[in-house]
Formats: structure tokens, sequence, C-alpha cells
């Protein structure tokens, strides 16, 4: 393994510019090349960030011999022929979330990774911060006792623009994949998969959910109320309540570097962690590992539960109404 964990970035928007900005802070860590399907993106994007090599095509970028995992970076609807062209090129790969735009192309790229025994994982930061960790360990410790329920909002005014990816039912967009996949993920990192799903939506023009709402019951009795919106603004927030206290996480839950218990009787005790960049940083020293120990799988973010979420924001969906054009056919044309 080279000394330095090698990235090629493919594509070149806000998302792609905010990893390389946190990658920078890793002094093992490179980006060595960025793939676009405009050459003159790719350079733009280069120069920005001082990334040496620049491509006008993802074929080339993941045929470079220096890289070592590329970071999927396109809108939902392309993470499917993407991400399948960086694995049948040899490359690990971590693939923004949410994982594809829906569960059937997730598997496909999980048998696709197993099958050629390579690196490849969902890039849900949250799941790779340390105090999310701590959260998880301190609920299954009876912190606050016994959970009996979750709240988590994910919203914010976005423009509307029928053909941007946020809106655009043929690149995936809506509320639910972009950011409601936070709150679902939180829900199952703590309490597993629900056993009944309860979903309510706003439709925008364009027939995506603008905003929807869901209501998640479990066999131990637990209920989570969650929240996702592209029409407004949100707190951002979480709570964990039990027979025994309850846990606060506040604004900007997926990335806190805070949270505080709160028990009956009892002073709260605050937990914190010191934020490196954005946030990032988290899941490419994660990445970091895995390769270094020849893992395919990360145990933070596993397979196993990116393709369960995909399976609730499937379930969703169809209560809501959502249709893409990925769910009516498979994808099998090569991206340039």
């Amino acid at each position: 393994m080279h000394p330095r964990i090698r990235w090629g970035i493919i594509a070149t928007g806000n998302i792609a510019g905010q990893f390389a900005r946190d990658l920078a802070l890793l002094p093992d860590h490179e980006v060595v090349a960025v793939g676009s399907r405009s050459l003159a993106r790719a350079q733009a994007y280069a120069e920005e960030f001082g990334v040496r090599r620049a491509y006008g095509s993802y074929t080339d970028l993941v045929s470079d011999l220096d890289v070592d995992v590329v970071y999927v970076a396109t809108p939902h609807s392309d993470h499917l022929a993407t991400a399948r062209l960086a694995l049948e090129a040899g490359k690990a790969v971590l693939c923004e979330k949410a994982l594809t735009a829906n569960a059937r192309e997730a598997r496909e790229l999980v048998s696709l990774a197993q099958e050629k025994r390579l690196f490849f994982m969902e890039a849900m930061w949250m799941r790779c911060n340390p105090l999310h960790l701590q959260l998880r360990d301190l609920i299954a410790g009876g912190a606050i006792g016994q959970p009996q329920t979750l709240h988590a909002s994910m919203g914010f005014l976005a423009e509307y623009d029928p053909e941007g990816r946020l809106f655009a039912p043929e690149l995936a967009g809506g509320a639910l994949l972009d950011i409601g996949v936070y709150p679902v993920s939180l829900a199952h990192h703590l309490l597993g998969p629900p056993t009944t799903v309860r979903a309510t939506a706003t439709l925008a023009p364009t027939g995506v959910d603008a905003s929807v709402g869901m209501v998640f019951g479990y066999a131990s009795g637990v209920v989570a109320t969650l929240t996702g919106s592209i029409a407004g603004i949100l707190p951002n927030d979480a709570a964990i309540g039990g027979t025994e206290g309850w846990i606060d996480i506040p604004r900007n839950f997926h990335d806190t570097t805070s949270l505080t218990v709160h028990r009956e009787g009892k002073d709260p005790e605050t937990y914190a962690v010191e934020k490196h960049g954005i946030g990032y940083t988290y899941e490419a020293i994660e990445v970091a590992r895995c390769l270094r120990e020849g893992l395919v799988e990360s145990p933070l973010v596993s397979w196993a539960d990116s393709l369960a979420v995909m399976d609730v924001l499937d379930g969703v969906r169809e209560q809501i109404g959502v249709q893409y054009p990925n769910d009516v056919h498979s994808d099998d044309e090569t991206p340039p």
C-alpha cells in the first residue's frame, strides 16, 4: 500500500470541493486526479484544489494507476453507473449518500464489490463521527434507560429549479435521498430496522418530494419521528428519549461536535469533540484504515446497514408516490 492514500474524485460540484478541502487537512491523504464530463470543469477544479491531473471523462479517471480509491460525488441517478465503472476498473470506492437511487442498484454494487474483493463504502460521514459512535454506546449502556422515542429533522430552503439535482426526477432528486437519508440513517444506527413505516409528503411540481415526514415503529416499542425538507428551514436537531432521561443533539446533528445527556435528578452531562474541517475527515480516516488493513467493508458503515437504509427509502418513496427513471429500468450505460 502506498504510504499516502491517493484519491481520484469524480464530479466537481460543491460536495466534491468540500471533500477536497477536508482531505487537505490529512497529511497522509492526497487528491491526485479529478474527473468530470467536462475537461474545462475538471481543469478548473484541479487548479483550485492543487490536483495534479484533470480528466474529461470518468473512464480516464478510473484508469489512472496512481489512484487508490475513487470518491463518487455525482447525482444519485449516476451512482450506480459511476461506482460500477470504478469497481470494474479495480478501484476501491467511496460513494456519496444516498448510496444509489434505489435498493436494487445498491445491491448490484455490493455484489460487484464482493465479487471483485474491493473496498466499497457509502459516504455516510455521520456514522464515522466519534460522537455518534459514543452516542450509540451511551444508549446501549443504559444512559437514558430504555429508549422510547427518537426525533430527528433536517431541512433547508432550496431555490426551485426543475432541472437541478434537488428537484429533477431524472437525477433522483427530492428531500428524502438528499437529506432525509440522515434522519433515517440515524434511526437505523441507534435502533436498527423498523417494523413499521408510515410516510407522508408534499411533492414539488416535478413529482419529487419537497418535504417528507416519517414515523417508524419498532418491535421494542420505540417510535421515531423523522422529517426532511428542501422547502423550509428545520431545526436540524435530534433527541432520543428514554425511561430515565434523554439525549439532545443540537443543530446539524449529522456532524455534531457536542451532545448532552439529561437524567432526572442529575446535572446534564455534555460530551464534545473538536471538529476538523467540515467533518468529512472522519470518513476519509475510516477509508484509509480499512484499505491499510485489507478490509473490503467498513464495520462503521457496513454494506448491510446501507442496504437496510435503502430498503426503507424505497418503502417511503412507494408510500409517497415518488418514482425515478432508475426504478423502471437498469442503467446499463457507461458514464463518459
